[in-house]
């Protein structure tokens, strides 16, 4: 799969997800079989006023190529901008522009989801990201509208094409669902049928039968992977496999996922401190034990988890008294 001049070694992607898609995380996602990754939402706007908290969030892991730093914004001045900060400072293959966030504080303020109420207007900004990106090629995210009253998706895709965009990623559901219901496969399919760039499908891919389903259903270029991976990296390899029409690997034995999120809190502590990480390991721990069974009294002691020594008396009790379930 080509974005623009770029190459992807695999059509699985890593969804954006803010608090969730850090360099850590994306490290692993990346060594169990991610083709192409995507930093957290960036503000437009907290980069151009080199906000120190937003920086970070723009740093690519060693090798971590091809890779994408998603922007959002609706002030076309300041998208160019970051735009071209945002190349400068990562090194990033791809600047991708979010107008799929549902969430009120950013969508109500006219970014994400808000955006793409104005195809016109997103159309402008997406034009706008292409001008400060210095040649790289420039993406997008949207969803299918703001509600199941105005579906705007196609409208929105055709206009984004047209202002320049080389790919586009679609999320099978409405601003309002948020992530609820089920993701509409037959909307993204056709974007597919309407759009010459090449379309990444997102929604719903939680085991390798639906990276299966997905590309079947859709005829998507791409699958992005989000909320199912959390927890289970292994999804990505799972779902390689799948699609190559080979056997599906299992996931590792426990103590070997155990060490897996250990070493990705460990990761993250170097880049954003010790502290930072632990307060954010705990949703990412008690994730990796979904589906425990009697994991409910370690979840609680990760829930107030403080320092690296704390999680590694907890992951040492896992591996003692826990299994994997049937």
């Amino acid at each position: 799969m080509n974005i623009g001049t770029v190459t992807l070694p695999s059509p699985l992607v890593l969804a954006p997800m803010a608090g969730v898609t850090d360099l850590a995380f994306r490290t692993i996602c990346r060594e169990l079989g991610a083709g192409y990754t995507v930093t957290e939402m960036v503000s437009a706007k907290a980069l151009c006023y080199q906000d120190r908290k937003t920086l970070p969030l723009l740093e690519l892991g060693e090798g971590e190529h091809p890779a994408a730093v998603q922007l959002f914004g609706s002030d076309e001045e300041a998208m160019e901008k970051a735009a071209a900060k945002a190349a400068e400072y990562s090194g990033a293959d791809i600047i991708d522009i979010n107008m799929g966030c549902p969430v009120p504080k950013v969508c109500n303020n006219g970014e994400g989801s808000g955006l793409a109420r104005e195809p016109e207007k997103a159309a402008k900004v997406a034009a706008a990201v292409i001008r400060g990106a210095g040649g790289r090629p420039v993406t997008a995210k949207i969803r299918l509208g703001w509600d199941r009253g105005h579906l705007n998706y196609l409208e929105l895709a055709k206009r984004l094409e047209e202002a320049g965009i080389s790919a586009l990623t679609v999320h099978g559901r409405t601003k309002v669902q948020m992530y609820s219901g089920t993701a509409d496969w037959n909307a993204i399919r056709k974007v597919k049928e309407a759009l010459s760039i090449p379309v990444i499908a997102n929604g719903d891919v939680f085991s390798p039968k639906d990276a299966l389903d997905i590309q079947k259903r859709t005829g998507a270029d791409g699958i992005m992977i989000g909320r199912g991976c959390f927890g289970n990296p292994w999804l990505f390899q799972q779902c390689a496999a799948a699609l190559r029409g080979e056997p599906i690997p299992p996931r590792p034995p426990l103590a070997q996922r155990i060490d897996t999120v250990v070493r990705q809190i460990e990761m993250a502590a170097e880049q954003k401190g010790e502290r930072i990480a632990c307060l954010e390991a705990r949703k990412h721990f008690a994730w990796y034990l979904k589906g425990i069974p009697y994991a409910g009294y370690y979840k609680e002691q990760i829930s107030h988890v403080e320092t690296l020594e704390g999680l590694h008396v907890i992951a040492k009790g896992i591996k003692r008294d826990l299994k994997d379930g049937d």
